[in-house]
């Protein structure tokens, strides 16, 4: 699909926390889209598992009834694209979740994006620092994502594994004997907190599969951010 003539999706990203795991390549290889390589950080290779919160979404400019705040929980993990001198660090979504039909309809229809249409709910202290917690009924329970931002919080350090995590402009996804599709995230760097009193309590496996789920036990890394305002342009296909 072409570029139109503005975003696709507008929307607030807002008092989004950032858990993420070390696992080892064999356990991502397989799920790399056509034209990206996965990508790394002193050379381990992370899935993050994240919650937010969409605001004020507008979709062609238009806002969405019903549809304008809402939560999202996902499953991520990280690749690049290099075009020609320039290096495009992205993301692949293995799970979305969200409490609404038409978003998740939209997203798998127009970018074949792995959504799941889930209950949910929230608890959240924007701060600064925010306090957050998303929940969702997944395996015939509540499963629970939550912190606290600890300490006077900031931008993230080039560099760092932090900026590795955050700093991603680019969506890819892709199935077998399909072209990839890739798009663009536009936001600015977030303020971001050490997260304290993190929980996890969730069962991996129906977001992942067994193998990577045996892979998720103890993070390496948990943030808080603020978020921003974020645009989300049209997808565009890498060539097989």
């Amino acid at each position: 699909m072409a570029d139109g003539s503005g975003p696709f999706l507008t929307a607030q990203w807002r008092n989004l926390i950032v858990v993420s795991y070390a696992v080892e390549p064999m356990h991502l290889i397989d799920r790399v889209p056509t034209g990206t390589t996965l990508d790394s950080w002193r050379g381990q290779t992370f899935v993050s598992l994240v919650g937010f919160q969409f605001q004020n979404t507008k979709v062609l400019g238009v806002p969405v009834p019903s549809h304008q705040s809402f939560e999202e929980v996902n499953l991520r993990f990280y690749v690049r694209r290099v075009v020609g001198d320039e290096i495009r660090p992205g993301v692949v979504f293995i799970r979305e979740l969200v409490p609404r039909l038409a978003v998740g309809g939209m997203a798998r229809l127009l970018y074949r994006e792995p959504y799941r249409v889930v209950p949910m709910r929230s608890g959240v202290q924007p701060g600064p620092p925010p306090q957050v917690q998303y929940e969702w009924h997944l395996g015939r329970r509540w499963c629970a994502l939550s912190g606290a931002g600890d300490g006077p919080g900031g931008e993230a350090t080039p560099g760092s594994l932090d900026e590795f995590l955050t700093q991603r402009h680019w969506g890819y996804n892709g199935e077998p004997g399909k072209d990839t599709f890739e798009y663009r995230v536009d936001h600015p760097r977030w303020r971001l907190w050490r997260a304290r009193s993190t929980e996890v309590d969730c069962d991996a496996a129906p977001l992942c599969g067994a193998d990577l789920a045996r892979q998720l036990t103890t993070p390496i890394s948990a943030l808080i951010a603020d978020g921003s305002a974020v645009m989300v342009h049209w997808r565009s296909k890498i060539p097989g």
